[in-house]
């Protein structure tokens, strides 16, 4: 096997994933732009081009409303699955390892090996932040994408507004509108039900040779085991 072809199988999870989200951010770009366009027409406005659309609000908007609630899904799952459990699911840690375990489970300071990560190796600050580090960017990127949704929301509504010759909003009063929470609690509610949804079905269903999933023969009780 060449070195790209090791490279690739090696990779190919990242890849697809890759390749899968900008086809679907392209269907997203098409379809979005013919919506736009159908709406511009029944307010009696002029169509605009594929390239225009790509740099409105509109289409801003809506990317990073999907965005923030993958984010917050992730954020949660991530540091809420530090103290809490569900017994059976390969989701969940095993009930008596909730918390942040001991230094020798996690492979830091002393405990560490000359594979371990520079900054598993150090003490005080430089470790903390490392070991909150996944945690604390997912958030971030969450918090980002939501300001980055509430900004680009706005100026969408208020072309809206005064394409229906209605007074404009200043971002603070937008954050209080029900366009804002529709936009932000319709992917909030779809994103803890999926998780939710993984957690529990995992206890009872089984995908074979997925890490996803436990053993097809393991016991529905066996907590935190994955195939």
């Amino acid at each position: 096997m060449t070195a790209v072809r090791r490279w690739l199988r090696g990779n190919s999870l990242g890849l697809v994933f890759g390749g899968l989200f900008l086809l679907a951010l392209a269907g997203q770009a098409v379809s979005g732009h013919a919506q736009f366009n159908a709406d511009q027409l029944t307010d009696g406005l002029p169509p605009v081009s594929l390239g225009r659309y790509l740099t409105s609000a509109s289409f801003a908007a809506d990317v990073a409303e999907n965005w923030q609630s993958e984010y917050l899904q992730f954020f949660l799952y991530i540091v809420l699955t530090v103290w809490l459990v569900q017994r059976g699911s390969p989701e969940s840690k095993p009930p008596d390892k909730a918390g942040g375990e001991t230094d020798q489970e996690q492979k830091v300071g002393p405990y560490s090996t000359s594979e371990s990560p520079r900054p598993a190796r150090r003490t005080g600050w430089r470790r903390s932040l490392y070991a909150n580090s996944l945690g604390l960017v997912m958030g971030t990127i969450f918090l980002l994408s939501w300001l980055a949704q509430s900004i680009a929301g706005v100026v969408a509504f208020n072309e809206r507004q005064l394409s229906q010759l209605q007074d404009p909003v200043s971002w603070p009063r937008y954050l209080t509108e029900p366009d804002f929470w529709n936009r932000t609690l319709q992917n909030w509610q779809s994103e803890l039900l999926a998780v939710a949804s993984m957690a529990i079905l995992s206890i009872y269903l089984r995908q074979r040779g997925s890490p996803e999933s436990k053993p097809v023969g393991a016991a529905h009780t066996t907590t935190g085991v994955e195939g």
